[in-house]
């Protein structure tokens, strides 16, 4: 399938690479079909990702693995709300969280209270807000994301 994109111009997602998420996500119930784009050179475990719409090529979200903020970040998540993705298992999960990325980088967060979270064995995603208020909607990272740089490179 090919899509032009307005961040990334034409891509070509293979029909396995396609995600969807069947409730949509918070505030685009109706953008259902998505696929994860990244730097193939710096490779899955660089910092952000891109949830690109398949539905809507003006949309793209960026996003990451919230472990590489928030170590600790672990969610619980009612079984009631991962139904529509199928049967998870550790090894097919995949979360991720929505990055806000403003003109000033040293104000960057991540939404840690709606993780997005993903079933690459059905290839399936739903967004779930948390109701327990453990985790806050604009986290930041700009230092948190400097510090790790500067650690890989020391």
């Amino acid at each position: 399938m090919v899509v032009k994109t307005r961040a990334f111009g034409e891509i070509d997602v293979d029909e396995e690479k396609i995600i969807t998420f069947p409730n949509g996500i918070v505030g685009f119930p109706e953008l259902q079909k998505f696929t994860l784009l990244y730097d193939l050179e710096k490779g899955q475990s660089v910092g952000v990702k891109w949830l690109q719409s398949l539905d809507e090529p003006e949309f793209a979200l960026p996003v990451m693995d919230p472990l590489l903020v928030k170590p600790d970040y672990n969610p619980s998540v009612e079984d009631e709300l991962l139904k529509p993705i199928g049967e998870l298992k550790d090894e097919y999960l995949l979360v991720q969280v929505a990055m806000n990325v403003p003109s000033d980088l040293t104000r960057m967060t991540v939404n840690l209270q709606a993780p997005l979270i993903i079933n690459a064995e059905t290839k399936k995603g739903c967004q779930v807000i948390l109701e327990s208020g453990e985790y806050p909607i604009r986290f930041a990272i700009y230092d948190i994301l400097k510090d790790n740089k500067k650690k890989t490179e020391e």
